[in-house]
């Protein structure tokens, strides 16, 4: 009730960050039960298991939006109200964890009501029964299976908004535990090596495979047609490895942005955009690394098969996963721009022209689009050049 409560109280903005990841969950209830139709409809074969373990990725695209959602909800920050009433900073993850669910499950249910009026429910309504054909309505399905599959994505979301938040009090905890004037320096993050390394990993699979070194294997692991249809296991081994790499890179990626502004001698417009590029990098690459390889991944299967080979399907996903993406980087950078709003309030009362926190705000973006863009290209051309062979 008070998760209820809460969420009829909250601003507009936080509104719409939970109705994305209601539209979010909502696409992954979709998924997930037409691949539970499909596999009624196609008993045997890998087939059914690949169309259901091909919704993770959604799925974690999904979580990913929902720690993001779960952090920057004011409902999930210290109030002296939320303590009289027993709430601490201790219990603050399980709210945000009730709130995120309840996003989740208004998905679910949706997705649901989605599914039987596509299947056919004799109501009457516009496209009834539309995709009976494609969606097994011929054939009942186990109501067990149906609500475990539903569950699926508000208990995903639960699980990332909870952990968010309570990872984000122990930093906090640390970080008020330490000695006033004690800032610890500016490093950069330990990911950038590794991205880099796992990246050329990723690289060095996709070539073996489409020589076929690791052996040849005529199904392919995508359940989709055309080009992508036939894609070995090793190929999709490295497109994963690559994507990965690119996430754990792209906050070391992000402070090196922020460090070559600050190089030489900056004025007071290069200093304060590469210094808060700096202490955001942690924050905002992840989400940055995540964008660039969705989007990179989109692009290489455009590029390989176009559109129309995808389905309506495998559009809803990688639509899912698109857009899951760009709502975690939206809302990072809005709660990343609020929690700058006391040192711009500061600065402009030291007598900062409102033009240098803007062009601040310009070179930073300018920066991040001119690292990010080559970055998007060169990974959807790594993604094709195996499928192009």
């Amino acid at each position: 009730m008070l998760t209820l409560r809460l969420a009829r109280g909250a601003a507009p903005p936080a509104l719409c960050r939970r109705l994305l990841l209601a539209a979010a969950a909502a696409g992954v209830g979709f998924l997930l039960l037409a691949a539970l139709a499909y596999a009624t409809a196609h008993p045997g074969g890998r087939a059914p298991a690949l169309r259901l373990a091909w919704c993770a990725v959604p799925l974690a695209a999904t979580a990913q939006l929902a720690a993001a959602v779960a952090r920057a909800d004011p409902a999930a920050r210290p109030r002296s109200g939320l303590d009289m009433a027993g709430l601490g900073p201790a219990r603050l993850p399980a709210l945000a964890a009730a709130s995120t669910a309840v996003a989740g499950l208004a998905g679910s249910v949706c997705a649901l009501l989605l599914f039987l009026h596509l299947r056919g429910t004799g109501t009457g309504l516009p496209l009834d029964g539309a995709a009976a054909e494609a969606l097994a309505a011929d054939r009942p399905l186990p109501l067990g299976a149906v609500l475990t599959l539903l569950a699926v994505a508000p208990a995903g979301a639960a699980a990332a908004g909870g952990l968010a938040l309570r990872r984000a009090g122990a930093g906090g905890a640390r970080a008020a535990a330490e000695p006033a004037g004690s800032a610890p320096p500016a490093l950069p993050p330990a990911g950038l090596p590794w991205g880099v390394a796992l990246t050329g990993a990723g690289i060095a699979l996709c070539g073996y495979a489409a020589d076929g070194t690791l052996g040849d294997d005529p199904e392919g692991w995508l359940p989709l047609a055309g080009v992508l249809g036939g894609t070995e296991p090793g190929v999709v081994g490295g497109w994963f490895m690559i994507a990965a790499g690119i996430v754990l890179a792209a906050p070391g990626l992000v402070w090196v942005c922020g460090r070559l502004l600050c190089g030489g001698r900056p004025g007071m417009l290069r200093l304060l955009a590469g210094r808060t590029l700096q202490g955001e990098s942690r924050r905002i690459g992840g989400p940055l690394g995540a964008l660039c390889a969705a989007t990179a991944a989109l692009l290489a299967a455009l590029e390989l098969d176009g559109l129309r080979e995808f389905g309506p399907l495998g559009a809803l996903g990688a639509g899912v996963v698109l857009v899951c993406a760009l709502g975690t980087v939206a809302t990072v950078a809005g709660a990343a721009r609020a929690d700058r709003r006391t040192a711009t309030a500061t600065l402009a009362r030291l007598g900062a022209p409102r033009g240098l926190l803007r062009g601040a705000a310009w070179l930073r973006a300018a920066a991040l689009f001119g690292a990010l863009v080559p970055l998007t290209w060169l990974a959807a051309l790594l993604f094709a050049l195996p499928g192009g062979r």
